[in-house]
């Protein structure tokens, strides 16, 4: 027991064990992970101000879609897990 207590105290000593990653609380609210890894995002102006818009494209506003490719690396690194 003694033993694991130093070994567990050197290596954070050390700086052996790596960070927790945090996780972007707002791209937490904004983004989910698929199953396949990729990230998926909700379409704005679907909120209010939607008897101007035709039904085709409040119904189309309302589905998410997968990010943008070149937006992929940065939403992965904020949503770590």
């Amino acid at each position: 027991m003694l033993y694991l207590l130093e070994s567990f105290l050197f290596e954070t000593i050390q700086g052996i064990f790596m960070p927790k990653l945090k996780t972007h609380k707002g791209a937490s609210k904004r983004f989910k992970k698929t199953g396949t890894g990729l990230v998926v995002r909700n379409h704005a102006f679907g909120r209010h101000i939607l008897t101007s818009k035709p039904h085709k494209r409040k119904k189309k506003l309302h589905k998410s879609v997968v990010a943008d490719k070149a937006d992929q690396p940065v939403l992965k690194r904020m949503l770590p897990y």
